[in-house]
């Protein structure tokens, strides 16, 4: 196999295993939107980053931060419409984004690799920084795990338990945002809400606990990793669509056993 190919499974196992347990609290919480309002305006954090002289990759987990506080505020908020907010966000930030880039004439921006990704080009580098951050992310979520799960099943129970609801509410969007900010560079800001929420929804038929749910969740993103990029190997296909496609059948498949 050649080495390109290992660099890339590699960076996407990284990927996948931050991505199931992720990806259980999106569905569980029915927070796709968040992801695809972060992943619309991760744009704006790549111009951003561009113009201030730093990593565009810097940019994004900045911006991603933000955004996550601001919608962590807006839904504590009972005056303060969420989807609006989120609509407001995702669109306006990728407008923006795309005004200052047409202003960029001597900054050139591969707007498609960010787009759909570039797994194939990620060094070992890259790979090893994707695996020191979702090393961090997994431990900042397994310190968080029994908070985070109460609220996700009752936010009124988990308050009354004690739980910090607050504190969880933000912390869980900003492990998500952090976990959409590093998957840019494999599947880019098109494809990385899938990759938070499809593995995940086939894993749920899958699991009795919360805690099975979570590891299925990351072995169906690996999986489809490995048959993603052979895919995209054999057939000459996009590596990020590949793989997200994979992720799609294996969703299908799943919904053909039965529910345990």
């Amino acid at each position: 196999m050649d080495e390109f190919l290992l660099r890339a499974v590699a960076a996407g196992w990284a990927l996948a295993v931050v991505a199931g347990p992720l990806g259980c609290f999106v569905v569980w919480r029915r927070m796709a939107y968040f992801g695809d309002a972060l992943a619309h305006s991760s744009l704006l954090g790549i111009v951003l980053g561009l113009l201030l002289g730093v990593a565009p990759l810097v940019g994004v987990v900045g911006l991603c931060a933000v955004a996550a506080l601001i919608l962590a505020w807006a839904e504590s908020d009972r005056h303060t419409s969420g989807d609006s907010l989120l609509g407001i966000l995702a669109h306006g930030a990728l407008a923006l984004g795309l005004v200052l880039l047409s202003l960029m004439d001597k900054m050139r921006l591969d707007l498609m690799g960010w787009l759909f990704g570039d797994i194939l080009a990620v060094s070992w580098s890259d790979a090893a920084w994707l695996w020191a951050g979702a090393v961090v992310l997994l431990l900042l979520l397994a310190t968080h795990w029994r908070t985070l799960v109460a609220v996700a099943v009752d936010e009124d129970l988990a308050r009354v338990e004690g739980h910090p609801v607050g504190r969880a509410r933000v912390v869980l969007m900003l492990l998500i945002a952090m976990g959409v900010a590093a998957s840019m560079k494999i599947v880019g800001m098109m494809l990385v809400t899938a990759m938070l929420i499809i593995p995940a929804a086939a894993a749920r038929r899958l699991a009795r606990t919360p805690e099975q749910m979570a590891i299925a969740a990351s072995v169906a993103g690996g999986l489809a990793v490995v048959l993603g990029l052979a895919g995209s190997w054999t057939l000459d296909t996009p590596s990020g669509p590949s793989i997200v496609t994979v992720a799609a059948f294996l969703f299908l498949l799943s919904r053909c056993i039965p529910a345990r």
